[in-house]
């Protein structure tokens, strides 16, 4: 039987904390949500837990401290084993079409959603990416 993955939410912003972490409970039945407040609590947890076997990233794009370029930059240069089994999702309410490309070109994110956080699409995605 296939482990379900563990999510860690990137996302400044309390009220899309508890919404994300409410629907990825209630509609994908996810038992392990781990929350940070920007890019940079977000390279710390990954360095702490390097040794998840799959993990799913909510990342948001706009937040203080380490924005999600940022953080994206700093992902792309850990170790290949913190990556291997990786899935990174930008969420964001940015409609900045310069924002958007930079999110879609880059090697490292999976699919980008606009909020407020499509679920039933989502559900979709990551089935696909299983």
């Amino acid at each position: 039987m296939e482990s379900k993955p563990t999510f860690l939410v990137i996302e400044d912003n309390l009220i899309d904390q508890y919404v994300t972490r409410q629907l990825l409970k209630k509609v994908l039945e996810v038992d392990d949500v781990s929350v940070v407040n920007n890019g940079k609590e977000g390279i710390l947890w990954l360095n702490e837990h390097p040794d998840i076997s799959s993990l799913i990233i909510l990342l948001d794009i706009q937040m203080p401290v380490m924005n999600g370029f940022e953080f994206l930059k700093e992902y792309n240069k850990l170790e290949t084993i913190v990556k291997r089994e990786t899935r990174i999702y930008v969420l964001s309410s940015t409609l900045d079409s310069d924002d958007i490309k930079l999110v879609k070109e880059n090697c490292c994110v999976t699919a980008f959603f606009n909020k407020p956080f499509p679920i039933d699409k989502f559900k979709q995605t990551i089935f696909q990416h299983s």
